[in-house]
């Protein structure tokens, strides 16, 4: 355990990383093909007309939450909490949605996907969203919303 990150589990974090990375060159080097998540799931849904072919963006994008609900399975029950309200997910997804398309691509694809390209947009894009994520955890907690 470690004192400052009492929940942490770095083992199962290792793993989930390295199959994030099997993943993603699987799809570069089998279709040469970034597995950015929301450029797929615009394929899968038919809002995009380019991209990996239909059929592999659908079984990317299925594969999500079925590999979720297999580890849960397999590993015993996964606890999750919600908002009492479902407007803050609305609000999150919808500005998440506008993100991605304004930067082009989402963590997936720039985080995982352009960095290990070197790609000077997505370390761009990258240290955006991380910083994004600083912010925003700095002003819930600050507002004791978080």
């Amino acid at each position: 355990m470690i004192p400052a990150f009492p929940n942490a589990i770095p083992v199962e974090g290792f793993i989930g990383g390295l199959l994030i990375g099997l993943a993603a060159a699987i799809m570069l080097l089998g279709l040469g093909r970034i597995a950015g998540v929301s450029g797929l799931a615009a394929r899968a849904t038919g809002i995009a007309d380019t991209g990996a072919p239909r059929n592999v963006a659908i079984a990317f994008v299925l594969g999500l939450p079925l590999g979720a609900f297999l580890i849960s399975r397999a590993l015993g029950t996964v606890q999750v909490s919600f908002p009492d309200t479902i407007w803050p997910l609305i609000i999150g997804g919808l500005l998440v949605g506008y993100g991605t398309r304004l930067g082009s691509g989402c963590t997936s694809g720039h985080g995982v996907c352009g960095l290990s390209r070197l790609s000077p947009r997505s370390m761009v894009a990258t240290a955006m969203f991380m910083a994004s994520g600083f912010v925003t955890v700095g002003l819930l907690r600050a507002g004791d919303w978080l």
